[in-house]
């Protein structure tokens, strides 16, 4: 094998390898022997087949073979030799031309090819030492806990029944029957159902046709099925409905006693004051962790400047610019309603993905340099709690995960870049600082500083699943720009 560089500019690297004729007829003739202990030909005993005579029936098939494995392997050779680090499977370009291909078949000719890729670049890590970074604290008061339990008293309201008409919020106990052209279809009725109204949990036009309804009263509700209906038969039609009204019902919120407690299955409202506690904390905590994440994330994106690989930025770009022009479809916007232009909006993000692949270069080199690994049973661990977000398709979606690696290694590249961000805070100075709840909550790319605090106080399992938005990239502060960055 003969290896001559075609190109070195930056990270591209264009090389012409060349295998030479009788290295192809040595592995051709190899391939021959062992076809020939194998092969059944009319005419003479297994394994008595003469090579010449194998040569003349599977010659330019094994030759097809042979050109193939010989490519793979010199390939990875070439690049072992000159002991690059590939960013990407290199892309061969191999002769294209019949003349040429028929002289290399027949073994009159070497096979010579170009392959050209492009290379991780080399960099050294910084002293993480001098990285000062603050990590926001909110601690959670008394009065924090009120009103997380005013929110999840609200959010389990009592319904007492009432004798006036049905209004927005009210709960309605219902007989109903659904025919479409004046017969009734499968699944189209049902009796002591509950609806709320302005839940929007049935199709169009239902709880709009119960507005004003009393206890008692028989309606016929008019009601179409959406377009995009699950059930095709269905999907589209008008239906009409007749229900039967058995009861009215307003929404009171419950008095926070050791009642109201023992409903969601706790003992006393001392230990549903120390659970809602409990879910404050840790979801403050995640936050905090999550701010400080990406404020070490914007000082290691500032401390290196190395060349970056084109083509991961443009792949990382264009899987951004897919999802940003599909949100932008599905709500109907357009750059314009945004407060941007789409050659504006394409720079901005470009930078995001320039980011996002400089901060997966850097976060896999520490990693790689401190030996930070990720074990199986930490990813199976990861992998069932995505599991549970899928009730009733637990065994489909691990099936799914533990038979395609690519998406098993979505699970482990989070797990992987938590380890080394953690690993990179503990040398970090980091100094606490004290800040407002809505500090802490406050998204850096949102104008209007809104609060998203999710204290979780409605789960009444105490499962706490609060997910901070992990995905494959290496950022996870960058996202829709508009709606947030992640």
């Amino acid at each position: 094998m003969d290896i001559t560089e075609v190109t070195t500019e930056g990270l591209r690297r264009e090389l012409k390898v060349v295998v030479g004729a009788d290295e192809l007829e040595r592995r051709l003739s190899a391939r021959l022997d062992d076809l020939s202990g194998r092969v059944r030909i009319k005419g003479f005993r297994p394994g008595h087949v003469p090579k010449a005579h194998l040569r003349k029936v599977y010659g330019r098939s094994v030759m097809a073979e042979v050109v193939q494995q010989a490519v793979a392997e010199t390939s990875r050779e070439a690049i072992s030799q000159r002991q690059e680090r590939p960013a990407f499977q290199p892309n061969i370009l191999l002769p294209e031309d019949e003349k040429e291909i028929d002289k290399i078949f027949s073994g009159t000719a070497d096979l010579a090819y170009t392959m050209s890729f492009e290379v991780l670049p080399k960099f050294d890590t910084m002293d993480f030492g001098k990285i000062e970074v603050e990590k926001p604290i909110a601690d959670v008061s008394s009065a924090d806990i009120d009103k997380a339990l005013e929110r999840l008293s609200n959010a389990n309201p009592l319904y007492k029944a009432k004798d006036g008409p049905a209004a927005e919020g009210d709960r309605l106990i219902i007989d109903f029957k659904g025919s479409i052209d004046g017969e009734e279809f499968k699944g189209g009725s049902a009796e002591d159902a509950q609806i709320v109204l302005g839940g929007r949990n049935f199709i169009p036009g239902f709880e709009e046709g119960l507005a004003g309804a009393k206890t008692g009263e028989q309606r016929a509700v008019e009601a179409t099925f959406p377009d995009d209906y699950p059930e095709a038969r269905l999907a589209g039609k008008a239906a009409s409905f007749a229900v039967t009204v058995k009861e009215v019902a307003s929404p009171e919120a419950p008095t926070i006693d050791d009642d109201f407690a023992k409903a969601l299955g706790l003992e006393s409202v001392e230990k549903l004051r120390e659970m809602v506690k409990q879910r404050l904390d840790q979801d403050r905590m995640a936050a905090s962790r999550l701010k400080l994440k990406r404020a070490l994330l914007d000082k290691l994106n500032s401390a290196y400047d190395f060349e970056l690989p084109p083509t991961l930025v443009d792949n990382e770009f264009q899987a951004i610019w897919r999802q940003v022009t599909s949100d932008l479809e599905q709500t109907k916007r357009t750059f314009e309603d945004e407060g941007t232009t789409e050659d504006q909006a394409k720079a901005e993000y470009r930078d995001i993905a320039a980011r996002r692949v400089r901060l997966g270069l850097i976060l896999s080199e520490v990693g790689a340099r401190n030996k930070i690994e990720v074990s199986d049973d930490e990813v199976n661990r990861a992998l069932l709690e995505r599991v549970k977000q899928f009730p009733g398709q637990e065994r489909k979606v691990y099936d799914f995960y533990r038979n395609n690696p690519q998406a098993l290694a979505e699970i482990r590249a989070p797990l992987f870049e938590d380890k080394v961000v953690d690993f990179i805070t503990e040398l970090a100075n980091v100094t606490e600082k004290p800040v407002s709840v809505e500090e802490l909550y406050a998204d850096p790319d949102d104008a209007g500083g809104h609060h998203h605090e999710h204290e979780h106080e409605h789960d009444h399992d105490h499962h706490h699943d609060h997910d901070h938005d992990h995905h494959h990239d290496h950022d996870h502060d960058h996202g829709k720009k508009k709606r947030k960055k992640k």
